[in-house]
């Protein structure tokens, strides 16, 4: 993952990383690397700047659960001093890689909230996006963390126009989108399928007209997704059925608007499967209006 490689890189030019290390630090580190009991000496042990090395090999060992729990103590305790910045945001690495990806989006926003021009910054920025991305749902659940994921992503094109990893938040946002897409075009299929049904339309109108709205507004909002020729169709079938069920003073409106849909169907989608259903409501549309 570049974003994980881009950490390493960056790691390896700090200049504000301690330069002086107690000789039997190191060994005592490497010693201790991964043994459950000589892990929980370590944690109730004062000596900081041993447990700040012991966090560092643990997180280099891919021990993110250990390096994290020490982490979070030694935030506080090294706040200020220069091995704060690299605590801060060593935590809300090691709990993007454990997979604890809510707290990861929280570790990253403090850091970058405390530390705005620091070294791991534009790291961060885009660490809280990702990780709000590693949150989202399915489609057909809530999308308050997509919609946050995308907004995280776009503040951080803003902050660093010429950002390491532009092309690939870019990329982040148009898949967040697409899954908003899906989301609304789960909405409008539910409101076709529910059709006559009025047990949900406590406030008047019609499932077919709340299928219409849904579609045209996600037409609207999203006119480059791929996924538009599905919310066309729904408005056209939503239409024509409307059409269908109106009283009669509103039936002759309505299946001229339906005919007008297919027609405008038609010549976007000239190529398109449901072409024949398109001309099929055209002639049932001017059989009713040719009628009266």
């Amino acid at each position: 993952m570049l974003f994980i490689e881009l950490y390493v890189i960056l790691q390896s030019k700090r200049v504000i990383m301690k330069k002086k290390i107690l000789i039997a630090t190191l060994p005592a580190v490497m010693l201790f690397s991964g043994c459950a009991h000589e892990f929980n000496q370590v944690y109730k042990s004062q000596d900081y700047d041993y447990k700040y090395e012991y966090a560092k090999e643990a997180y280099e060992s891919g021990k993110y659960t250990q390096a994290a729990t020490l982490l979070q103590e030694l935030i506080t305790i090294e706040k200020g001093t220069e091995n704060g910045e690299e605590c801060l945001y060593m935590q809300a690495m090691s709990e993007f890689l454990n997979k604890d990806y809510e707290s990861a989006s929280l570790a990253f926003k403090t850091y970058f909230k405390s530390y705005p021009k620091g070294i791991y910054a534009e790291m961060a920025a885009y660490g809280i996006g990702e990780s709000l991305y590693m949150c989202t749902p399915e489609p057909r659940l809530d999308q308050t963390e997509t919609v946050n994921a995308i907004s995280a992503f776009q503040d951080y094109l803003d902050i660093f126009p010429d950002a390491k990893l532009k092309e690939r938040a870019q990329t982040r946002i148009e898949q967040l989108q697409e899954k908003l897409v899906l989301k609304e075009l789960h909405s409008a299929q539910l409101y076709y399928n529910l059709g006559t049904y009025f047990g949900n339309c406590t406030s008047g109108g019609s499932n077919y007209e709340a299928c219409i709205i849904t579609a045209q507004n996600a037409i609207k909002d999203y006119p480059y997704s791929k996924e538009r020729e599905k919310f066309a169709l729904l408005v056209m079938k939503s239409k024509y059925e409307l059409a269908q069920q109106s009283v009669e003073e509103k039936k002759m409106d309505r299946y001229r608007d339906a005919e007008d849909e297919c027609y405008g169907f038609i010549n976007e989608y000239p190529d398109s499967k449901n072409k024949a259903l398109a001309e099929k409501y055209i002639a049932q549309c001017k059989k009713i209006t040719n009628e009266k």
